[in-house]
């Protein structure tokens, strides 16, 4: 009865390591020869050989998991790995949860830019920097325009002057071939 108990858990906790792209060295995957061993309360079990703590795990009906591989000995610790694995999975769902993604919204403005053109561009990135994005504002320089680069800063700076009640510069103004970029983030509220 043991020793098909013994497979089975085997089989269930390979194909669980498998399936989900990790060899985690769990029950016969651990190969090293001598494991300092925890029992599922906490407890130190002291040193043991492999084959010995893997029956001590199999009677329990738990799994044995080595949670510190490069420890000397390494160090295995008898717990249910299922639900070990749900549990982390739980903890990395939950930390997805609360990571915070920023978005950078791009703008495009152009150096012979009008005004009621510009008053709209600018309306649109407050709304965005309200909202908590960060806005990449891009200047492209086309055939002659590139002579007239004076023109096309004076644009951007009135643009970030303009802006600078609800956000601030992130990167500089930067010439990148034939456009000048600079990055706004939003003010804290």
């Amino acid at each position: 009865m043991s020793v098909l108990l013994f497979l089975m858990n085997w089989k269930e906790v390979s194909f669980i390591s498998k399936k989900h792209g990790t060899e985690e060295l769990v029950n016969e995957n651990i190969r090293f020869k001598e494991v300092m061993v925890i029992s599922e309360s906490g407890q130190q079990l002291g040193v043991m050989m492999r084959r010995e703590a893997l029956e001590r795990a199999y009677e329990s009906n738990l799994d044995l998991l080595c949670v510190a591989p490069n420890a000397v000995p390494p160090v295995c610790k008898i717990l249910d790995y299922g639900r070990y694995r749900f549990e982390q999975q739980k903890k990395a769902k939950e930390a997805k949860k609360k990571q915070h993604v920023t978005e950078v919204k791009p703008l495009r403005l152009s150096p012979v830019i009008d005004t009621h053109d510009f008053e709209t561009k600018l309306r649109q990135a407050r709304g965005w920097a309200e909202d908590g994005m960060k806005i990449k504002v891009d200047m492209r320089f086309r055939g002659r325009m590139i002579t007239r680069q004076d023109v096309g800063k004076q644009v951007m700076n009135q643009f970030i002057e303009q802006m600078s009640d609800v956000a601030g510069i992130d990167k500089q103004p930067t010439m990148e071939g034939n456009t000048l970029s600079v990055v706004l983030t939003p003010k804290k509220k």
